[in-house]
C-alpha cells in the first residue's frame, strides 16, 4: 500500500500527488486589490484620468495573478491563468466603450424621446426651438432599407446558390473577386455610383429611391458572404441522397438545402440590414433630406434616422442636440431588435438533435 495512515485510520494523498491549488475567490480578491493599488498609484501620481486607472489595474492584475499562481500552483498552471487573466482584460476593455456609448446616449436622448417625438415630423418647427419629431425620418428609413432588401437580398441569395452548387471555372472567380471588392467599397462611392447614373445621367430626381439602390450596392457583399458560408455547411450527404432518388439538382438546392440552411441566411440577411440601416453618406448625396412626410420613395426628397442626425447635430443648438441624441437612440434601438429578430430565427430554425 502506497498510502499512510493517519492515527484515526483515515486515508491520506502521498505527497506530491497532491496539486495545490487557489481558492475560487483568488481571481476576485486579486482583481480587487489590483483596482484599490491602481486607484492609490493614479491618486499619488496625479493621474486624473480613470482611464488611465483601469489600464493600470488591468496590467496589475494580469502580473499579480501570474505570480500568486505560479507560488501556489506551479509554473504551467500559472500560464493557463495567465491566459484567462488576459483575455477576461481584453472583454472589459472591449466592453467598457459599448457600454460609455449606450449609457451616453440613453442618458442624452430620453431627454426629448416620447410619444410626441416618435409621432411629429420638423415640419414648421424651426431648428432653435423645442418639440418636433422623427416620425419622417422613421418612414424614410423604414421605406429605403426595406426597398434595398428587396433588391439585395434576392439577388445576395441566388449569387450565393451559383457560386456553391454551381460556381466552376473563370466566372466563379470573377464573380467571388468582385463580392470582395464590393464588400471593400465605402458607402460614399456607392452613393456617387448611383449620383452620377441614376440622377445626372438618367436626370431622376432626388428621391429615397435613389439612396435604396445605393444601400443595396452595400448590402449585396454582405448577404452573399453570409449566404455562401450558410450553404457551405449544409453536409454534403443531403444532396447525394437527393440526387440518388433521382431528384433534379434544382428542386434539391430547393427543397433539401435551402430549407437546411434558411437559420443562417436569414440571419445573415438581417445583420446585413442592420449594416445599413445606419448609413448616412449615400443618404445625404441622394435622398437630400425635407423636414415633411414623405411616403412616396419615388418622388421627392425623404429623410431618414442617420440624415436627420446629421442635421440636427449641424444645426448647433441645444434643442437640435436634444432632438440628434434621442434620433440616434431610436437608431440604436432599431438595429438591436433587427440583431434580436437574427437571433431569433437562428435559434428557431436551428437543427435539434433527433429530428428527422
Amino acid at each position: 500500500m502506497n498510502e499512510q495512515l493517519v492515527a484515526d485510520g483515515a486515508p491520506q494523498a502521498v505527497s506530491g500527488l497532491y496539486q495545490p491549488r487557489l481558492p475560487r475567490w483568488a481571481p476576485a480578491a486579486l482583481a480587487l486589490g489590483a483596482a484599490v493599488v491602481a486607484i492609490a498609484i493614479g491618486l499619488g501620481a496625479g493621474l486624473g484620468s480613470r482611464v488611465q486607472w483601469g489600464l493600470l489595474a488591468g496590467v496589475l492584475y494580469v502580473a499579480a495573478t501570474f505570480v500568486v499562481a505560479a507560488r501556489v500552483e506551479g509554473r504551467r498552471q500559472a500560464k493557463d491563468r495567465l491566459a484567462t487573466s488576459l483575455v477576461w482584460v481584453c472583454f472589459l476593455i472591449a466592453v467598457v466603450p459599448l457600454v460609455s456609448l449606450m449609457w451616453e446616449t440613453i442618458a442624452r436622448g430620453i431627454k426629448v424621446l416620447d410619444g410626441n417625438f416618435l409621432s411629429h415630423s420638423m415640419a414648421g418647427v424651426l431648428t432653435i426651438q423645442p418639440g418636433g419629431g422623427v416620425y419622417h425620418a422613421i418612414i424614410g428609413t423604414l421605406e429605403q432599407v426595406g426597398i434595398a432588401t428587396v433588391i439585395a437580398a434576392p439577388i445576395g441569395l441566388l449569387t450565393a446558390i451559383y457560386l456553391v452548387e454551381y460556381g466552376r471555372g473563370r466566372l466563379a472567380k470573377a464573380v467571388t473577386f468582385f463580392v470582395d471588392v464590393m464588400t471593400g467599397i465605402p458607402s460614399i462611392v456607392a452613393g456617387l455610383f448611383v449620383l452620377s447614373f441614376w440622377i445626372l445621367m438618367m436626370d431622376n430626381g432626388y428621391s429615397g429611391f435613389a439612396g435604396s439602390m445605393a444601400l443595396a450596392i452595400l448590402m449585396m457583399p454582405v448577404v452573399v458572404r453570409s449566404t455562401e458560408e450558410m450553404l457551405k455547411l449544409v453536409p454534403n450527404e443531403l444532396r447525394e441522397a437527393s440526387l440518388a432518388l433521382g431528384v433534379p439538382k434544382w428542386r434539391t438546392i430547393l427543397k433539401v438545402v435551402l430549407p437546411t440552411a434558411i437559420g443562417g441566411i436569414a440571419t445573415g440577411v438581417m445583420l446585413a440590414v442592420a449594416r445599413i440601416a445606419g448609413e448616412s453618406a449615400p443618404i445625404v448625396l441622394l435622398v437630400f433630406g425635407s423636414q415633411l412626410i414623405n411616403n412616396n420613395p419615388f418622388e421627392g426628397a425623404q429623410s431618414s434616422l442617420p440624415y436627420y442626425i446629421y442635421e440636427q447635430w449641424a444645426a448647433g443648438n441645444e434643442a437640435s442636440y436634444d432632438r440628434a441624441w434621442a434620433a440616434a437612440l431610436v437608431l440604436i434601438a432599431f438595429v438591436m431588435i433587427l440583431n434580436l429578430v437574427a437571433r431569433g430565427i437562428a435559434r428557431w430554425k436551428a437543427p435539434r438533435g433527433g429530428r428527422s
